[in-house]
Order: C-alpha cells, then sequence, then structure tokens
C-alpha cells in the first residue's frame, strides 16, 4: 500500500497528533506523518514526535514580519518533506487564503463541537451555557473561513447534568482522538472525498462503519 504523507502542524502538546503517530504505526494505514512542524519552538509536541523517530520542524511566527512571510517558509518545509495532505492538530495559527488555496482540498482540522455550531474559541463553556445536550468534535477540511469547510466525519458526546468545562473538554477530547484517526483513513483511502462542497462516502465501504466507538462517554462516529 502507498501510504499518503502527512503534515501535522502543531502548536502545543500535540495530543491529537499523538493519536494520529499511534494509527500510522499500523501496517494497514493509509498514512505516515512525514514531519511535524511548529509555530511555537517549545512546543512539548515536538519532543514527542521526535521520540517517534518523526522530523521536526520550529518555524516561529514571531520571526516574521507578515504572516504571509511566515507561510511561504511553511508551504516550503511542507513541500520539501513531500507532504500530500495536511492535518492540523491544535495549531493556534489563522491561515491566509493564499495557503488555504494551495492546500485545497488537502487539509484537515479537528474542531471541539459538532460543526456548524459553535465555531471559534470557549466552546465547551459556551456549550454548557446554552444548555444543549450532545456536544462533540469534527474533523473537517480547511476553507478561509474559521472552523468552516465540508465535514468529514463527526462524533456525538453527550452533556452530563454535572458537566463542567474541564470535565466535558476531556470528554470530547477523548473522543477527538479516535475520531482523527479515523477521519484520516476514510480521506487517505480515497473513501471520503469533496463534491460540490460537501463530503460523500463511497457505497460498498467497510471504512465508515469501522473503529466505531461505542460506549456512552466515547464518540459515535458519524460521517459526512
Amino acid at each position: 500500500m502507498k501510504k499518503k504523507r502527512i503534515g501535522v502542524l502543531i502548536s502545543g502538546r500535540g495530543s491529537n497528533m499523538s493519536s494520529l503517530i499511534e494509527a500510522c504505526k499500523s501496517p494497514d494505514y493509509p498514512a505516515q506523518i512525514s514531519v511535524v512542524i511548529s509555530n511555537r519552538p517549545k512546543a512539548a509536541g515536538l519532543e514527542i514526535a521526535a521520540r517517534e523517530g518523526i522530523k521536526t520542524l520550529a518555524i516561529n511566527h514571531r520571526n516574521y514580519d507578515s504572516r504571509t512571510a511566515f507561510e511561504t517558509d511553511l508551504h516550503q518545509a511542507l513541500k520539501d518533506a513531500q507532504v500530500e495532505l495536511i492535518c492540523n492538530a491544535g495549531f493556534l495559527r489563522l491561515l491566509t487564503a493564499d495557503f488555504v488555496d494551495k492546500w485545497h482540498d488537502r487539509q484537515l482540522n479537528i474542531h471541539p463541537s459538532l460543526l456548524p455550531s459553535f465555531k471559534g474559541l470557549h466552546t465547551h463553556q459556551r456549550v454548557l451555557d446554552a444548555g444543549v445536550k450532545i456536544t462533540g468534535c469534527t474533523v473537517h477540511l480547511v476553507r478561509t473561513d474559521m472552523d468552516a469547510g465540508p465535514i468529514i466525519a463527526q462524533a456525538a458526546v453527550a452533556v452530563e447534568h454535572d458537566d463542567n468545562e474541564q470535565t466535558l473538554a476531556a470528554r470530547v477530547l477523548a473522543a477527538e482522538h479516535q475520531l482523527y484517526p479515523h477521519a484520516l483513513k476514510m480521506f487517505a483511502l480515497g473513501e471520503a472525498y469533496v463534491e460540490n462542497e460537501t463530503i460523500k462516502v463511497r457505497a460498498n465501504t467497510d471504512v465508515a462503519s469501522s473503529s466505531k466507538p461505542r460506549a456512552m462517554f466515547s464518540p459515535r462516529v458519524i460521517n459526512g
């Protein structure tokens, strides 16, 4: 199997990156991580990836006078690593339209809500304040607008009556760690594909039903 070459973008500890690293260790997983890049040189995730033998780079955005200059070097680093797909994993930089267009339909992101609801920051507290009973996480393709783009897969997480921001965040994060490898697998295999700005899943495939978590504290995967 020819594996897709993945570039992972992080800004911190990279817990979703770690879940992708573990998934990529399987011989039948259709992707391999070629490089992990952080805009913060002290990001803990760089050390984790390096221990796994993965190439790492720090491209400090503070060293650049403009977003365009930063993104020029970021783009070149990804090309040098022969990256085919980007996975944003806690990458805390808004990307310009120019960069997003260069990686159109080739950049994935994970967000801790059931998009299109609760875009942006402070997601879990806003969920609690709204009183909704189901939240979750979403893997989607990146577009210029924040937390927008075709949805590849989602996972639902129940909001418990005694949840606070921290407990809810922990359960959603556990769901993210299962959902992201699942969604990347579907997309890397071409079983999930873009058509008219929505994700379609090919018929007669078992990818959509694989690795579905069942327990109540875990997600139920909902494919695009």
